[in-house]
């Protein structure tokens, strides 16, 4: 946690207006909903996403954020947490980050409706303030968060998984949402400037890394909270499986697909798959992937002057492929 500690100081007063602000930006008349976004502000994670939005608002405004500044973190907020207490539902899913997931506490018929009054909060939101840009900018990433998903969906069924395929879902599913934090920091402070482009690039390169980064835990040795295999458990195509089912001839290929399929909940098989993506070299090449996104990220940030709001990012940047969880 402390590098995360680190990468926040340069916004830590920004971080704690935004808290009160976006607390604020939850209240309703009615007294349940209170309670459930209260529950909600007190479970937070490590607010990775408003971070992103002011470390690159100061970033290219030489250390200035405004209100839009503000209000755009907590739109982002607000859009996203309603996504995540659907996907609790959907998921049929108990738990989140540890602590009890709205449904497993209030039910289902509540936690959607919990999810539909954050989702109108943050547009109106928008809408009040006139800050159709952003709106724009965070709406284009919640249709294709959704597109990502069903595209997985999609495939998953039939396991034909190609990398650019695999691109396109992870962009989607996962890189989206930090590149839409990044580009609607710079649309907060330099509304219609080219650093809004060249930052949701840069927040799109690190989500695709990061993702990589989670593919690679699955075949993990370490204790990281999620037990390994889970991703062939859930049948989910990532890079190393790829990978080695690219450079495999028609029996290996026969073999996996089989087991993936029909075998993904027989542990001994699961090991032997897991040991046979290695063999074929699939962690190293998506490490060298992920690397490379990394480094892509990097050079975007080379063309803006030394800051700490500068070296917060490049510590970004390098975390999401370092961290151990």
């Amino acid at each position: 946690m402390k590098i995360i500690s680190q990468i926040k100081l340069p916004v830590e007063r920004e971080m704690e207006l935004f808290e009160k602000k976006f607390f604020q930006s939850m209240s309703s008349k009615v007294a349940l909903l209170n309670r459930i976004t209260h529950y909600i502000v007190n479970r937070k994670g490590k607010q990775m996403r408003p971070m992103f939005v002011f470390l690159v608002a100061k970033l290219v405004s030489e250390g200035k954020v405004n209100e839009r500044t503000y209000r755009g973190a907590s739109v982002i907020e607000l859009i996203h947490t309603a996504t995540l207490v659907h996907d609790d539902v959907v998921d049929d899913s108990n738990r989140r980050r540890g602590f009890f997931s709205i449904n497993a506490l209030w039910k289902n018929k509540i936690a959607v409706l919990v999810g539909d009054y954050l989702l109108s909060k943050g547009l109106l939101l928008s809408i009040d303030n006139n800050d159709f840009d952003l709106l724009k900018i965070i709406s284009v990433a919640v249709r294709e968060m959704s597109e990502g998903e069903l595209l997985q969906i999609e495939k998953a069924r039939r396991l034909d998984i190609t990398e650019d395929v695999y691109y396109d879902i992870i962009r989607q599913k996962t890189a989206t949402l930090i590149a839409a934090c990044c580009s609607l920091g710079a649309a907060s402070v330099k509304p219609d400037s080219e650093e809004v482009e060249s930052m949701r690039r840069f927040g799109e390169l690190i989500g695709m890394a990061f993702q990589i980064k989670d593919d690679l835990f699955d075949y993990g040795e370490e204790k990281i909270g999620k037990p390994t295999g889970i991703d062939i458990k859930e049948q989910k195509m990532t890079l190393p499986l790829i990978y080695a089912l690219n450079n495999s001839d028609k029996k290996e290929k026969a073999w996996v697909i089989n087991s993936v399929k029909n075998h993904n909940k027989d542990k001994k098989r699961v090991k032997e798959v897991i040991n046979f993506v290695k063999k074929k070299g699939g962690l190293e090449y998506a490490t060298s992937q992920m690397i490379a996104f990394q480094k892509e990220a990097l050079k975007i940030l080379d063309q803006f002057p030394q800051s700490q709001y500068k070296e917060s990012l490049e510590l970004m940047v390098n975390y999401v492929i370092e961290r151990k969880k």
